[in-house]
């Protein structure tokens, strides 16, 4: 029997949260609909969070409300405290995540709170996602380094990792925000993570900033780890480090699980497509060595 390995594409969220230029509701409703008819069965469609704070996600109730959302797909949306879990439950989402940290100044400086004051303020949403029937994943950044505190202790993220699953998070996505973590460090993070958590509850979330994203996808699964995010053509620069690439692209996580005997449920042409696609609507090249191999731009 082949191995599945589940893709959680997440381009629509955390790849357009920190586009500068405005991307229209009508292209993100595009960009959710083609990802889900590439094969993709969980799709992150978007953020009821602060316009103030994250202007590209500013109007995610209008995105959730024109997408024709398929049979078996789910489209998850963050939901950072109380007004946001609301504001998805009203757009009819079937699924939300809460974004942790596992660095006390990351914490701070990102949802302008202590990792403590943080689990507090997501017990209510997890609480009422119970009553409501409604799945929460819960998201831990910075697991394998932090721009401002550099290394981070193993132990930090161990507590946050199984703080959130006690809590309820049914998935808890282990995130390389600043993608400096190796393939020797993953493995250690997450046997000590995977210690306290099922490995079956955990995912992957691993930026490519040093290119180590797909190495580090690799030494997961060599842990257990069966579930990993990644963002369509790359999407998704991380804004901790200048001219960091950012999120894994989809195509070429896509590209070496299918080349390795793993199924995914993903056609990788049509993700393609889509990247070809959306990269033309932000005016720049594709993320992903995948789709520049295959249109000929990668050579030279």
């Amino acid at each position: 029997m082949q191995n599945i390995i589940k893709i959680v594409e997440v381009g629509p969220r955390d790849g357009l949260q920190n586009e500068k230029q405005t991307v229209s509701v009508e292209n993100k409703v595009d960009l959710v609909e083609r990802l889900a008819a590439a094969g993709n069965r969980t799709v992150e469609a978007g953020a009821f969070v602060s316009p103030k704070w994250v202007p590209q996600m500013a109007a995610s109730d209008e995105v959730m409300a024109n997408v024709k959302r398929l049979a078996g797909v789910s489209y998850p949306v963050l939901t950072p405290n109380m007004k946001g879990y609301e504001g998805a439950r009203a757009a009819k989402a079937d699924t939300v995540a809460v974004f942790g940290a596992a660095s006390e100044s990351f914490s701070q400086k990102n949802i302008n709170c202590s990792i403590a004051e943080s689990l507090e303020r997501f017990a209510p949403i997890i609480a009422a996602a119970k009553t409501d029937s409604v799945r929460v994943r819960g998201y831990v950044s910075c697991v394998l380094g932090c721009p401002y505190e550099g290394n981070v202790p193993l132990a930090s993220v161990v507590r946050v990792s199984k703080a959130l699953h006690e809590m309820g998070c049914y998935e808890i996505s282990l995130g390389d925000t600043i993608g400096v973590g190796t393939h020797h460090e993953t493995r250690a993070m997450i046997r000590a993570v995977s210690a306290e958590v099922p490995v079956a509850a955990l995912a992957g979330h691993y930026h490519d900033t040093y290119g180590q994203a797909l190495s580090n996808i690799w030494a997961s699964i060599d842990e257990g780890v069966s579930v990993f995010d990644s963002s369509v053509s790359g999407l998704g620069g991380c804004p901790y480090a200048k001219g960091a690439s950012g999120n894994v692209a989809s195509e070429d996580v896509v590209y070496s699980l299918h080349h390795s005997g793993f199924s995914t449920g993903v056609d990788l042409e049509a993700l393609i497509s889509v990247s070809q696609w959306i990269s033309g609507v932000l005016g720049r090249r594709p993320g992903s060595k995948v789709t520049l191999a295959r249109a000929g731009a990668g050579a030279g």
